[in-house]
């Protein structure tokens, strides 16, 4: 019996969840991601790291739940983005620049790369789950595309084989942006993206 009550005394007691997940990211952000444990995040929030591991079962979930709510909210600031007026390559280059890291230890980007390292022994829920993530960027970034090839603005490139093309070209760059690779900062990488959006998608006269 004392072993049922526990669980409905941690729900009684326990901080919304959305709460124990941004100060998840704000320890990433302020300590990196190694002094993001049980224990202290426990600390941090009030809560055991008993109450802890039974909300969220263990560490790799608790990353994927923390990197869903961080892509919740950029993908709410992606779509106000994406659906200003304007030429397609303005929310083109806006789309590119909420993809790329503000720069080296970005907390939103060291989470992706620990849930990448960490997918090889994920389950299939969790690789679906990461799945999804994934494509919602690569979805509305086709729309864009098509939208600016229809409207003239983009010369005819099939939509879905760019976006993927163009995905892993900023997937690669933002990793060195990450992870701090010298001569990758933020602003080269942009300005690569730029030079490499005005050659391949300008119209051709």
């Amino acid at each position: 019996m004392a072993e049922a009550s526990a669980p409905r005394s941690a729900r009684r007691n326990a901080p919304p969840r959305e709460d124990v997940l941004a100060t998840a990211m704000e320890m990433i952000a302020d300590r990196g991601l190694e002094q993001l444990t049980m224990a202290a995040l426990g600390r941090e929030v009030g809560m055991s790291s008993g109450h802890l591991l039974y909300y969220f079962g263990s560490k790799d979930e608790l990353l994927l739940r923390t990197l869903e709510w961080s892509e919740g909210r950029l993908g709410a600031e992606r779509g106000r983005l994406l659906a200003r007026q304007g030429p397609a390559r303005a929310r083109l280059d806006a789309y590119v620049e909420l993809y790329v890291p503000q720069g080296h230890r970005d907390p939103h980007w060291i989470l992706w790369l620990e849930v990448w390292n960490r997918s090889r022994d994920a389950d299939e829920k969790g690789r679906d789950r990461q799945a999804a993530i994934e494509g919602s960027w690569h979805r509305d970034l086709v729309a864009l595309l098509a939208e600016g090839v229809s409207r003239g603005e983009f010369r005819a490139v099939d939509a879905d084989r760019y976006a993927a093309r163009l995905r892993a070209l900023l997937d690669g760059f933002s990793i060195h942006v990450a992870i701090g690779l010298r001569g990758t900062g933020r602003d080269q990488v942009l300005a690569h993206a730029r030079e490499f959006l005005d050659e391949t998608l300008a119209p051709q006269g």
